[in-house]
């Protein structure tokens, strides 16, 4: 029974992980925009913008080569080894389900992705990112 509870805790803290990241990335690209208007210098950090690109990069990446995100799949074995019910799938497509009651084929996830990654890439050329070291 202990041992549920530790599995259970951890998956816990994987899909706290998780929506943390999925919230730095969706929640990152507006501020970025907005900030950039609005002269925030914060927003040209080049360690934000460097990680917020390879956010949307590593998610982009995984969506083209069809592999579900390892916290997704970290936080589904942990969530067996407790003995609750698992998701099939992405942890986006999941979700959206589960919040919106939207269910798309992967297509549509690969070209959002895609789009927002294009659009992060687009906000460098337009908000450029002050150099490192600066």
């Amino acid at each position: 029974m202990k041992s549920a509870h530790l599995y259970h805790t951890l998956a816990d803290l994987v899909l706290l992980t998780h929506t943390a990241f999925v919230a730095f990335v969706v929640v990152g690209l507006p501020l970025i925009i907005v900030g950039g208007f609005r002269g925030w210098k914060w927003i040209r950090h080049p360690w934000f913008r460097a990680l917020h690109l390879a956010a949307i990069g590593l998610v982009a990446v995984q969506a083209w080569l069809g592999i579900v995100c390892p916290l997704t799949t970290l936080e589904m074995h942990l969530r067996e080894k407790a003995g609750d019910t698992t998701y099939d799938g992405t942890f986006i497509a999941h979700w959206l389900q589960r919040l919106l009651f939207y269910e798309a084929p992967a297509w549509v996830f690969i070209t959002g992705y895609t789009v927002f990654g294009l659009l992060v890439v687009a906000s460098w050329f337009k908000f450029k990112p002050r150099p490192f070291g600066k």
